[in-house]
């Protein structure tokens, strides 16, 4: 019986490499057949919206197909996935009654278990990301010009915040909307040392000191800053490179910002999303940069278009492509799927996700023809479904 319990056990050590290279080969075929869940936030105020919608993704077909209501939450405006595929967290905009909620993600079913939630620490939270640790949520509140920040729990829970801070600066010239700071985007730097904000009220990307061990913040004499009036609402990196790329919401315009030793960044460029004569009302919403490093992307809010812009690789400055309907009004974000080759607009107005396939070569969007049905979509975000 020795020699035999013996033998297997031999066996098993023998076996051990092919089980895992067997695993291996499984999840990298998995990983092939290109199976996403998508989760999309919405606004539930005055909609018939009732929270965070999941939506199983094809990258191999560019097929969306709804899986339903994912979490009932209330107006949850941004929404995020953990690193680790296992927990999701959304903003809750709802004034001085701000929430963060946090959910525990199932990614066979879709579905979002609720596990808590915190005060969001100003009012109307309007974007959340993670730190390059994994360990903290940072948070850009909107109506109230404050940034925070809150450790993640090993449970995926939210603990108390680590820090707090009001934006201040200079006032912009605009007086309907730049009357006080509104911090609208919130993200650390790839070194993780600093955390960006773009203040819409200030035309500043404010960095801060940012220290990962303890997950507090201090305000950097560092800066980027925008033509006055333009009013910074998103941010996105060049793909490997030192750039900033500022999407401009009050002047419909990209800045294309590169690194200046002590003065932080200084303005290299700066090109409008919408054709020249335009006179209409425009409101630029959302800016992404192709996987590829490629191209640059961004959303405009009137003209109901998506402006398309090469990117140089040296000098990271863009080149105007095409400016193509998304389809639908209000196109408020879009996102581009982990493969790159399709992006997704969210038409708020029109309540519907349009699907268009990008061509590698150029950078230009094709509609595939599928449109999908949600109520009120303003956030779209990605993880692999098991």
């Amino acid at each position: 019986m020795k020699i035999t319990r013996r033998c297997i056990a031999f066996l098993i050590v023998l076996a051990a490499p092919l089980l895992l290279f067997s695993s291996a080969q499984t999840s990298e075929k998995a990983a092939v057949k290109g199976q996403y869940l998508a989760y999309v936030g919405t606004y539930t105020t005055k909609t018939s919206s009732k929270g965070i919608y999941a939506f199983r993704f094809d990258t191999a077909t560019g097929q969306l197909r709804s899986i339903g209501i994912a979490a009932e939450t209330p107006d949850p405006s941004w929404v995020v996935v953990h690193p680790n595929g296992k927990y999701a967290y959304a903003a809750n905009e709802a004034g001085k009654a701000s929430t963060v909620s946090a959910f525990a993600l199932d990614a066979k079913t879709g579905k979002l278990t609720l596990l808590n939630q915190m005060p969001a620490l100003g009012e109307d939270p309007c974007y959340l990301s993670f730190d390059k640790t994994g360990k903290y949520l940072l948070v850009a509140n909107y109506t109230s010009g404050t940034v925070a920040v809150f450790p993640i729990q090993p449970d995926g829970k939210l603990g108390e915040h680590t820090a707090v801070m009001k934006d201040e600066g200079a006032l912009g010239p605009n007086k309907e909307r730049q009357e006080a700071p509104h911090a609208h985007w919130i993200e650390t730097y790839p070194g993780n040392r600093f955390v960006y904000v773009a203040d819409l009220g200030l035309d500043h990307i404010l960095i801060y000191n940012f220290n990962a061990a303890t997950g507090t913040l201090a305000l950097s004499p560092l800066s980027a800053t925008l033509t006055p009036g333009a009013g910074p609402r998103h941010v996105a990196f060049g793909q490997g490179s030192p750039f900033l790329y500022t999407l401009g919401e009050l002047q419909s315009t990209v800045t294309v910002f590169a690194p200046e030793g002590h003065r932080g960044f200084v303005n290299v460029q700066q090109i409008s999303t919408l054709p020249k004569g335009f006179s209409g009302r425009n409101d630029a919403a959302e800016i992404v940069v192709h996987p590829s490093g490629k191209f640059l992307y961004a959303s405009n809010r009137g003209e109901d278009t998506i402006a398309i812009f090469s990117i140089n690789p040296t000098k990271g400055t863009l080149t105007f492509v095409a400016r193509v309907p998304t389809g639908g009004k209000e196109p408020r974000h879009f996102a581009i799927e982990p493969s790159g080759k399709y992006l997704l607009a969210e038409n708020q107005f029109s309540s519907n996700i349009v699907v268009f396939k990008i061509d590698a070569a150029t950078g230009r969007l094709t509609p595939t023809g599928q449109v999908v049905e949600v109520p009120s979509p303003v956030d779209l975000t990605f993880v692999a479904a098991e």
